[in-house]
Order: structure tokens, then sequence, then C-alpha cells
């Protein structure tokens, strides 16, 4: 269904959305089975900066930001707004003004599919952004779109509502039914990391600790030394 503002849908527990922010996207990510990335493409315009909230989703046209203005009256405290368009778009869709807009609420940053300009300022005021561009190219406010219907970023389908957590990595999508697995996920994955990392400090192989020398041998993998794989090169 396209052309709808759908309003006051179920939000993830905040306070379990706030014990994500805890955690890194790589080691959420890792701990839900490489599952909900949003991929490469989106990019923070700051660095040092890590962000959970609720998904508020927007469906643009490509060029125009209209749908943007029509979500800024949807968003809550501790929200995320997520803009994708219909088809590819690099133009400069948010800037100042929306996040002026969206911080009086209580908007926790943005997450776009497409540009973002005043990236400066953005970064002046602490409004976080993960865009795929920055251009300065303007838009129009012409074309009907839809507000909290499920959206595509990425390969992910990011539902109103669902946790988005974001950082120097990038972007991943928690659904809103699985965000107190998350946490516990991933409170184990950084235990386990925890005790590595003292592993690794102590001078422990990660081909030991993790049993991959019998992988290598699995695999064919061959230790010699530097004459006997000259004298092989010769050979061949």
């Amino acid at each position: 269904m396209t052309g709808v503002i759908v309003t006051g849908p179920s939000r993830a527990d905040a306070a379990e959305v706030a014990a994500l922010a805890g955690f890194g996207v790589a080691t959420v990510h890792e701990a839900l089975g490489r599952a909900g990335s949003l991929g490469p493409g989106l990019r923070p315009i700051q660095q040092g900066v890590r962000m959970s909230g609720t998904a508020v989703t927007v469906l643009c046209r490509p060029g125009d930001n209209l749908m943007i203005h029509a979500a800024v009256e949807q968003c809550h405290e501790g929200d995320v707004l997520v803009v994708t368009t219909t088809s590819p778009s690099t133009d400069g869709m948010f800037g100042e003004l929306f996040a002026t807009a969206l911080r009086r609420r209580g908007v926790r940053g943005l997450v776009i599919d497409a540009g973002v300009r005043d990236t400066a300022e953005l970064r002046a005021m602490g409004f976080p952004v993960w865009s795929a561009a920055v251009c300065a190219q303007g838009t129009v406010k012409a074309t009907a779109g839809s507000v909290n219907v499920p959206v595509v970023v990425g390969g992910q389908v990011i539902r109103p509502g669902d946790a988005v957590l974001a950082d120097d990595d990038g972007v991943m999508c928690v659904p809103r039914d699985l965000v107190a697995t998350a946490v516990k996920a991933a409170e184990a994955r950084t235990a386990k990391e925890e005790a590595a990392r003292a592993a690794f400090a102590a001078g422990e192989l990660g081909l030991d600790r993790y049993g991959l020398r019998e992988t290598l041998a699995r695999l064919g993998v061959r230790y010699v030394t530097a004459e006997e794989y000259d004298r092989e090169g010769t050979a061949t």
C-alpha cells in the first residue's frame, strides 16, 4: 500500500533498545548470526558516534522530500528516522532544518538511503546521520509516498518500531520482537571477545584458541620450509 501515513505503530521496548547502544554494530550483527546489516552503502557523516533507536520509516520518490516533512509529525522521543526512495537517488533530501525539527521531538538520528547536505552544520549540532551520499542538489515537495510502512534498505526489511543501531562500522536493524534476544546474545558475544582479548594479550594464537590448525589440515594446507618451497617451485 502506498500513499499512506500510518500512525501509532508499536515500538520495541525503549529500555532494551537503549541497552543495544552499549554494543557495537559488528558485535550485535555477529551475535545474531550475521543478520541485520544494511550493508556498506550507508556511511556516517561523523565519527565516534554510536546510536540506537526505534524506526520511523519513510518511503519517498527520488528527489522529493515531501514525506520526510510528513514523517516529522510521527516521530517520538527515542526514534530514528529511516528514509529510502522508490528508486536510487543521491539528491540532498535532508539538511540542518530537518534536523532542528527532529531534535525538538527527541529523535536520535537519521539513516537515509539517499543524499544529505548541510553536513558541517549537522556535525556541529551533533545530529548523527548515516547516508548513501552527500550532495548539495536540492529536492521538490510534490509527490506522495508513505510513512511507517515496511521499507527495504541494503536488502533488509525495516518495519516501523524495529530497533536501529548505527556506529562507525555502519547500520543494522533488529526486528522489534528480537531486541531482548539481541541484547542477551550481544552480552554473551562481548564476554567471549573479552576472554579472547585477554588470551591474545597473553600470547595465545587464534590458530590454537579456535582449533584452526585442524581446519588447515583438513583443507590440505601444508607447512614447508622456504628451501622446500623453492625446490618445489623450481620443479614445476
